[in-house]
């Protein structure tokens, strides 16, 4: 099937509803036969992420720079861990691996993947499908601002409409499913 990559939280001090949904999506992309494309990183939602996907059989490919490795937090159990020189780096190559992108909720670096691969994409640097998970509203205010800057004719409506959503991980996959080619 299709590599998908998935941006979410690693930190570790999450409430348990936000790495069981990280667990159950990696477990779900292996049940649907899809690779997990990850920032390669072992604790928080990411780490609950590729864990689950081993779980059901899935394939997991980490990327991530040399300085999150030295820090001791790489998923040493990917089946492929590719580290790059900087977190720049890891963005391209994660944008290079990856057919499709999945956002569930997360911080800064979250934010940080989501917009790379949707600012990429508004320039038709790639056609690759994006849904963001807006799980419990957790997206919901910044859905909402977005959507002034599109008002305000800061972001084109087409480049808007490049960004999927949907409010639970069934309808995010099948959404997501629908779009590849």
């Amino acid at each position: 099937m299709a590599a998908i990559c998935v941006f979410c939280a690693s930190s570790r001090t999450l409430d348990q509803r936000w790495l069981d949904l990280a667990a159950e999506t990696g477990r779900e992309l292996a049940r649907r036969g899809h690779t997990l494309v990850s920032g390669g990183g072992c604790v928080g939602m990411m780490g609950a992420l590729a864990d689950g996907a081993r779980s059901a059989g899935g394939r997991t490919v980490g990327v991530i720079p040399q300085s999150l490795v030295d820090l001791e937090v790489a998923d040493l159990a990917s089946d492929e861990l590719l580290v790059t020189a900087s977190m720049a780096d890891r963005k391209t190559l994660m944008i290079e691996k990856s057919d499709a992108f999945l956002t569930l909720p997360g911080g800064l670096g979250t934010l940080d993947e989501l917009f790379e691969v949707w600012t990429t994409a508004t320039l038709a640097l790639h056609a690759k499908p994006m849904v963001l998970v807006d799980a419990d509203g957790f997206y919901r205010p910044m859905l909402d601002w977005l959507t002034t800057l599109t008002d305000r004719d800061f972001v084109k409506p087409a480049g808007h409409a490049l960004l999927l959503v949907a409010d639970s991980l069934p309808a995010a996959l099948d959404t997501l499913e629908s779009h590849l080619p």
